[in-house]
């Protein structure tokens, strides 16, 4: 049997200008979700979990916290983008295009935008994105440029692979 080492993210030297990742896994948004959040961050505009208040806007129901919804496409990026990050520079020109409400399923994508060296860090590059973020009928919810220092191929931290001793189990 062959030990495969398994997915490790993208390094620097392996981005591309041009190259678009939809990025895997899409998040249906609960109540829950939104009501946490909110509170959690002490950002409690009602439109956000008061549904009889949120009832009496043009939505008619509560809109979901829009610092979630950059959270979360944020969060779908990593896999493709940032899993080998040293740093984040900056979110910019975040557009919120169309509200989200709860049972919305977001899903989301990166196109990378631009590359550079870092001038003050050999061991890392500069990754710039445009990230869209987008529901179950394809509507755009957010687009943001995101820009982020990656590590290049050998030069960042080891992601831990212990050993494990699998034994066999008998027939029964």
């Amino acid at each position: 049997m062959t030990k495969k080492e398994g997915w490790s993210g993208r390094f620097f030297e392996d981005f591309a200008v041009g190259d678009v990742h939809p990025h895997p896994l899409g998040r249906t948004v609960l109540s829950a979700d939104n009501t946490w959040f909110t509170l959690l961050t002490q950002a409690p505009a009602p439109i956000h979990f008061d549904h009889f208040y949120a009832s009496q806007t043009a939505w008619e129901k509560p809109i979901v916290n829009s610092a979630f919804i950059l959270s979360l496409v944020t969060g779908q990026s990593v896999t493709d983008l940032s899993q080998n990050v040293f740093a984040n520079l900056g979110w910019d020109e975040v557009k919120l295009p169309k509200p989200v409400f709860e049972g919305d399923t977001i899903y989301s994508q990166s196109e990378i935008l631009g590359l550079s060296d870092s001038k003050s860090r050999p061991d890392v590059g500069i990754v710039k994105v445009r990230t869209t973020g987008f529901n179950q009928h394809g509507t755009v919810v957010i687009t943001f440029k995101r820009t982020m220092m990656v590590f290049r191929h050998g030069k960042g931290p080891k992601i831990p692979r212990p050993e494990v001793n699998l034994v066999p189990q008998q027939a029964q």
